[in-house]
């Protein structure tokens, strides 16, 4: 039973639409705390509106008073209030606490910010050091370390200046990366955890249907986690599972489509008739 802890997407492939997804099918039920309603689709977001710290405390709460929660995943907390209310919330749960995978979610595809800029110093302070692993993009982890990541080196940097901050892990994503040291054709993401890192890398594939991959891995990750596994083997099946999922990336919408979070299922969807075709055949 995992919970993720985020904004929602009207267009259905990033935030808590992609995070639900994601943990169903990864064998894990999915519940969902709401922070921020975007008005967005695969070209652009036009609007948002953040819920009041109230209403996101209260569906927390509920969620906890209730149900035996595995793991938790933070997606976009837009602001330094609704940083500090989730913050308070997961401190009160002490040593009791489920793992958290912090997706420090600051900015769209298309530019609009998710993450006011004030705010970036209250995940750093009161967020990161409660986080199992963190999951910082490119752009994130220059924000949250200080370091242009132009190299492999300063990739090495950035994970170790953000890892200082407190989290028990931290994934840099380097799907976008490009520099001295960096393979361009290859998705390589970096743990940094126990004194080491640990490289994941997938071949990098040639799609737009990149909306909500962040989310998706991050939630991906939560799910394992839930489950039980450890951070760099729920890493390595939500690496996998990613993969798989850009892969089969799907062509709607007129921007970055979205990943195809059941692309698995494919074959046994063609198995299946139709209703329509089970009504003809009768």
């Amino acid at each position: 039973q995992c919970l993720t802890i985020a904004g929602s997407d009207s267009g259905g492939g990033a935030g808590i639409q992609a995070d639900l997804k994601t943990f169903q099918a990864n064998g894990a039920f999915g519940m969902s705390v709401l922070t921020s309603i975007t008005a967005q689709n695969t070209r652009r977001v036009t609007r948002a509106y953040d819920l009041p710290e109230d209403l996101i405390l209260a569906q927390l709460q509920a969620v906890f008073d209730d149900f035996a929660v595995s793991s938790v995943k933070t997606g976009m907390l837009s602001s330094k209030s609704i940083v500090s209310a989730v913050s308070a919330f997961w401190r009160s749960l002490g040593p009791a606490a489920p793992p958290l995978v912090v997706d420090p979610v600051m900015i769209s595809k298309s530019g609009y910010p998710l993450l006011q800029l004030d705010a970036v110093a209250r995940v750093r302070k009161e967020l990161l050091p409660l986080a199992t692993v963190v999951t910082p993009n490119g752009h994130e982890a220059e924000l949250l370390s200080g370091v242009s990541l132009a190299s492999r080196d300063e990739v090495e940097a950035a994970g170790w200046k953000i890892f200082a901050l407190g989290p028990k892990a931290v994934l840099l994503k380097g799907g976008h990366l490009d520099g001295k040291g960096l393979d361009p054709s290859r998705a390589t993401d970096y743990l940094f955890a126990d004194g080491r890192v640990q490289e994941f890398s997938s071949p990098r594939i040639d799609t737009t249907s990149t909306h909500g991959t962040g989310c998706t891995y991050s939630a991906a990750i939560a799910a394992w986690l839930g489950r039980g596994y450890a951070v760099p083997e729920a890493v390595t099946r939500a690496k996998r599972y990613l993969d798989g999922a850009i892969r089969h990336g799907l062509d709607i919408g007129n921007g970055h489509g979205p990943t195809h979070h059941f692309f698995f299922m494919t074959d046994w969807m063609q198995a299946v008739p139709s209703r329509c075709c089970r009504r003809a055949a009768n």
